[in-house]
């Protein structure tokens, strides 16, 4: 074995690597984008939520609150949809509603745009014109982990309601939920990692993660952090009785006959699979 280090193209400059090309792609990720990706799908939930007030009304939803609404993409949905719509998003982090007004608001016409309102406030506090619609998507609302605070936001969100007014929510469970796991599910450019890190059975509260992984193996580690309770159906139910709400309905997912799989179509039940897991939708009307 030789130690004497070839000379063969001693005379050749070495190229500088462009620091661009070697930058790890967790690095020039953006999580809130991340985050739109494979977490939401606001066409969908659009067509959810105009469709079935418009069923249990019968005429259309022209105002639409978004609690907790961080990058407010459903705001913006809302008001590209036509020119009669007005949009409220609250949400108490300054710096999620900053990234919303650069990413988010600039991309809408300026007449759309002008129909968007953004507020840094506290959903338990916020006192806004009355909306036909108030949401609360992603189990934003399993933040509070004591039921007079649950119910304490509802009875708010019953208050900020127009009389014809009707609150939107999503919930999930199902045995895998009470569990300590992960799930994977690949995109284009990532994966997403759902990361129940903890569940705590006696108070029911839960530390959950999301990571992002790359193809050039480097990753985003708890890009969000939710410290939530877990809410039953049952409770969530109950609370949103006691809070006025005269109706409340919940909108089960079908299976798809041959894949047995989520169809996709949510449809008012009283009877649910005891799935491993599952997300249902709920309308509680004022």
């Amino acid at each position: 074995m030789t130690l004497m280090k070839s000379t063969k193209n001693k005379n050749k400059k070495r190229k500088k690597k462009n620091p661009r090309q070697t930058e790890k792609m967790s690095l020039k990720a953006d999580k809130h984008v991340l985050y739109e990706m494979s977490v939401q799908d606001v066409s969908y939930e659009y067509d959810f939520i105009s469709k079935t007030f418009l069923e249990i009304r019968g005429y259309p939803a022209h105002a639409l609150r978004e609690d907790f609404c961080g990058t407010a993409k459903m705001c913006c949905e809302w008001v590209r949809h036509d020119k009669s719509h007005t949009a409220t998003g609250v949400d108490i982090d300054s710096s999620v509603l900053s990234w919303a007004e650069t990413h988010n608001l600039k991309k809408l016409k300026p007449t759309a745009r002008a129909r968007v309102k953004l507020l840094q406030d506290d959903v338990l506090l916020v006192n806004t014109t009355p909306a036909q619609i108030i949401l609360a998507f992603n189990f934003s609302y399993q933040l509070f982990k004591q039921r007079n605070s649950l119910r304490a936001y509802f009875k708010a969100v019953h208050e900020s309601l127009a009389e014809d007014g009707i609150f939107f929510l999503d919930a999930f469970g199902g045995y895998e939920a009470f569990s300590e796991t992960t799930e994977k599910t690949k995109h284009k450019g990532f994966t997403y990692i759902w990361d129940q890190e903890s569940y705590n059975p006696i108070t029911g509260d839960m530390t959950c993660h999301i990571h992002f992984h790359f193809p050039d193996k480097s990753r985003l580690r708890k890009a969000f952090t939710y410290e939530w309770r877990l809410w039953t159906l049952p409770e969530i139910r109950e609370l949103l009785n006691e809070a006025g709400f005269s109706e409340i309905t919940v909108y089960w997912e079908g299976t798809d006959e041959e894949t047995g799989e989520g169809s996709g179509v949510y449809s008012p039940s009283m009877q649910g699979d005891a799935d491993p897991s599952w997300i249902c939708y709920l309308s509680a009307q004022k």
